[in-house]
């Protein structure tokens, strides 16, 4: 394993959302009460570092099985560790058939990325090991604040992230890629880098727009969704995440989630490059 330099960083300091730096919008409950979710949302504005929140107690203090969103840190890991060797490293498809078509062929790490491929990430994870993948989480602190037994990965290495066994707040995810935007993380900057290129989506004249989805199942059976990352206008950018859960079966998480952003991030005044 390359030497393991982001480890002497000791503590990542993620958000720093305190009530003299945080506004509460209660007008954006509306955008969960149209699609029958609970949930939260949270924007810094990064010049500022001012917060724009909404449902401030389940942003803060609530914690989440991670879901897709940790490839975000699967990725880093699996570059710095030299099991990725770069973002066109292919992995075979075993060619067994999932729900998902676009995960039933071999994939780069980019396009895994893009596709939300659980089998492509859950290679990785083997080949990182757990005993490896435990010192990487341990020493960015990746967790919700209840793991206090540095025991992160409390079940197989191939599943912790989709299985409840770990969790974060939306806190800690919004800090997460805030750090990652500005090469702050302790992993080398062309990893970082490679990864930046994998969320950003959409890249327009008015604004650009990168984010990971995340989609999975609380203990009570709930659909859980997330998306985090950035919004850049003017070169200037805002970190946002948004965290929603529904107990409805039929629930469509993949088209309300990003629809609940877009509408979110346009009251807010984005996507016309005047921010």
């Amino acid at each position: 394993m390359k030497f393991m330099y982001g480890f002497i960083l000791g503590l990542l300091v993620f958000s720093s959302c305190s009530p003299d730096n945080v506004k509460k919008d209660n007008s954006l409950k509306k955008y969960f009460d149209e699609n029958k979710a609970e949930g939260c949302f949270a924007l810094m504005n990064n010049a500022t570092g001012k917060f724009t929140v909404y449902n401030l107690g389940r942003y803060r203090d609530s914690a989440y099985l991670p879901a897709s969103t940790f490839k975000i840190v699967n990725s880093l890991i699996g570059l710095q560790t030299g099991k990725i060797v770069n973002d066109s490293m292919v992995i075979k498809w075993d060619g067994i058939k999932r729900w998902n078509e676009d995960w039933n062929k071999d994939l780069t790490m980019y396009e895994a990325f893009r596709v939300s491929s659980l089998p492509y990430y859950q290679e990785v994870a083997r080949q990182i090991g757990k005993d490896t993948m435990q010192l990487w989480l341990d020493s960015l602190k990746y967790g919700a604040k209840s793991d206090t037994d540095n025991v992160r990965i409390k079940t197989v290495i191939d599943s912790f992230w989709i299985d409840n066994s770990l969790k974060v707040t939306p806190d800690q995810q919004l800090g997460l890629v805030k750090q990652l935007y500005f090469d702050q993380l302790p992993f080398f900057k062309t990893y970082q880098e490679m990864v930046k290129r994998a969320m950003l989506f959409e890249n327009k004249p008015n604004y650009r727009l990168g984010y990971k989805t995340g989609w999975g199942f609380r203990e009570n059976g709930n659909s859980l969704g997330w998306i985090v990352g950035w919004i850049e206008e003017n070169n200037h950018p805002y970190f946002f995440v948004l965290n929603l859960e529904s107990a409805d079966k039929n629930f469509d998480m993949f088209s309300v989630r990003k629809k609940m952003l877009n509408d979110i991030l346009k009251q807010l005044g984005f996507f016309e490059g005047k921010m």
